[in-house]
């Protein structure tokens, strides 16, 4: 049997449940999941490998109207997005009715490639309701195969799935077999990090932090990491470590259960926080932390 490989690449706006369609996908956490807007940074990919396939899912930033250098960033991973995609797949929420990005959303309506959207979260829904968007999408959006799902609860994501891969093309994997995803440890580490920092802080403050791990030693038994919080102000390093460091403490220990379960090993991480003045908008500093291509 001839052997399939391409790139599927995922987008939507923001918190329509890609990171969740995508770890669903790959079997793994490997993008982090809020409920608040632009947890996805970066473009992230996931490795599904078969015996005659290799899916390489693409996880992508919710689209937005830039605001700042960071986000022109963001955005253009999106971009990068459409010019690699083999397969796109375009997911909505029940309920929604617009892409934030006219441009975008003619280039999912103009695509030459195979178009998948799915109406995500069903499972808030009810049958009226959901058969009045199929036949909305239908119509805004009639180059696209139609499929409701609930990623959260695993509702024809295999389906999905199966319908992407026989949509592959022909083609010898693009990498090795036993590999999941292109990004290293440590950026598994800052995004861990940054996980709670957007759980448990409020406001600005979450989109105000990069992570930086500048340290990962790992033995048989143990990995030792030191990372770095970085904040753009004085006043947000202090609410980031907290009453007598209570705010960092909690940062730490819940990083290092995750981590420990992704890695399967102990876990010893150190966590510091630094003032990085305006890092989102400086285009050194942005690529110093891999958001400029």
């Amino acid at each position: 049997m001839a052997h399939k490989a391409g790139f599927v690449n995922i987008i939507g706006n923001p918190n329509v449940g890609k990171s969740t369609l995508m770890n669903a996908f790959v079997g793994e956490k490997l993008s982090i999941i809020t409920s608040k807007a632009q947890t996805t940074r970066h473009r992230i990919l996931g490795i599904v490998n078969g015996d005659d396939f290799q899916a390489i899912l693409s996880d992508t930033p919710g689209i937005i109207k830039p605001a700042y250098e960071l986000q022109e960033s963001m955005m253009d991973f999106v971009k990068s997005a459409f010019e690699d995609a083999d397969v796109l797949i375009y997911m909505v929420e029940i309920g929604e009715k617009a892409l934030k990005d006219e441009a975008f959303f003619k280039k999912i309506t103009h695509a030459k490639i195979p178009v998948l959207l799915l109406i995500n979260k069903i499972d808030r829904s009810d049958q009226e309701k959901l058969e009045e968007q199929v036949v909305f999408w239908s119509q805004k959006v009639p180059n696209a195969e139609i499929y409701p799902i609930s990623a959260l609860e695993n509702f024809n994501v295999k389906e999905v799935f199966d319908r992407l891969v026989g949509l592959l093309p022909e083609s010898p994997p693009f990498y090795p077999k036993d590999q999941l995803t292109d990004k290293p440890e440590r950026f598994f580490v800052n995004e861990t990090i940054r996980e709670k920092i957007l759980l448990h802080y409020k406001k600005e403050i979450p989109y105000a932090v990069e992570v930086e791990t500048e340290e990962f030693f790992e033995d048989d038994d143990i990995i030792r990491i030191r990372s770095v919080i970085m904040v753009e102000r004085d006043s947000q390093k202090g609410i980031i470590i907290g009453h007598k460091g209570s705010a960092l403490k909690r940062v730490g220990v819940e990083s290092r259960k995750e981590l420990e379960k992704f890695f399967g090993k102990k876990i010893h991480i150190e966590l510091y926080v630094k003032i990085n003045k305006n890092w989102r908008s400086n285009q050194n500093q942005l690529k110093r932390f891999g958001y400029n291509k």
